[in-house]
């Protein structure tokens, strides 16, 4: 692992925040070319990846305070204010909810508006994770045995700490997961099933559907990636042995297929149209 990658004077060049920057740079390119196709001004492109990123920073750390509440009460200073942990879906909601008014606002239709983000998201997500996956910041998978299996003993949160009151050290001796275990790199599986949602949604966003079904495709196509990973993710199951996650991706891929379904493409309401004619005639 490679949290730091190199030095300049008394700074430190982190790979967690250069992978972000990177992600930034790469998701504002695309947002800009969608929203240049869709007849959207530039400035409609930087001020949504400024909400983005702000939504991110302060809806992914309310969340993850909720989620260590106990541990936020015994030090809320320090947890409140410290870089130390940050949920994306927390950070997703909030975005959703601040873009919905600021859309309206601008009189822009919501839906419209989230086509053009959704294929940005992905790319954005993956650069985020590969972050995660250098920093070794804690986002790991179970023990695996697979040539890949990666070795985060010089991550920023040690395995041995990670694997604290989970049933899988009890398979260690001393209860003790060692930290150079190799670890299933969950943080690279979601970044490659990202940029796969990424090419699928590349590829229709063309198809003249309803303002919307390309989002709504996103809803389905994240939430099932990040709920099969989960299963091998070191994260705290909370309700039928599912993760917090996995049950936010739950809802997410409801909403996701009733809105696909629900949002029919004109191209396919003309050709039922026209068969209902033949039909009728």
């Amino acid at each position: 692992m490679y949290p730091e990658l190199f030095k300049i004077g008394p700074f430190t060049v982190y790979s967690f925040g250069v992978m972000i920057g990177l992600g930034v740079i790469a998701s504002t390119f695309i947002l800009f070319k969608e929203a240049k196709r869709n007849n959207l001004d530039i400035y409609f492109t930087l001020e949504i990846v400024i909400i983005s990123i702000l939504s991110e920073i302060i809806g992914g750390k309310l969340l993850y305070i909720i989620e260590n509440f106990n541990r936020f009460l015994k030090n809320p200073v320090g947890i409140g204010l410290s870089p130390e942990g940050s949920t994306y879906y927390g950070g997703f909601i909030l975005a959703a909810i601040v873009i919905y008014i600021y859309v309206k606002r601008k009189k822009i239709p919501f839906l419209h508006a989230t086509d053009i983000i959704a294929v940005a998201l992905p790319v954005m997500y993956a650069f985020g994770r590969i972050g995660c996956h250098l920093s070794g910041d804690g986002d790991y998978g179970t023990p695996t045995n697979l040539p890949w299996g990666t070795n985060y003993e010089h991550g920023v949160m040690p395995p041995s700490v990670m694997f604290r009151m989970n049933h899988i050290q009890n398979s260690f001796p001393d209860g003790i997961v060692p930290d150079n275990t190799p670890l299933h790199p969950t943080p690279v599986y979601e970044a490659i099933a990202a940029m796969i949602v990424f090419f699928i949604l590349w590829k229709y966003r063309k198809h003249g559907w309803i303002a919307g079904r390309l989002f709504m495709l996103y809803l389905v196509l994240s939430s099932i990636s990040r709920f099969f990973v989960e299963f091998i993710r070191l994260n705290q199951r909370i309700l039928f042995g599912l993760s917090e996650a996995q049950l936010i991706s739950i809802v997410f891929f409801i909403i996701g297929v009733y809105g696909f379904y629900k949002l029919k493409s004109p191209f396919n309401s003309t050709k039922d149209d026209l068969q209902t004619d033949k039909k009728s005639s």
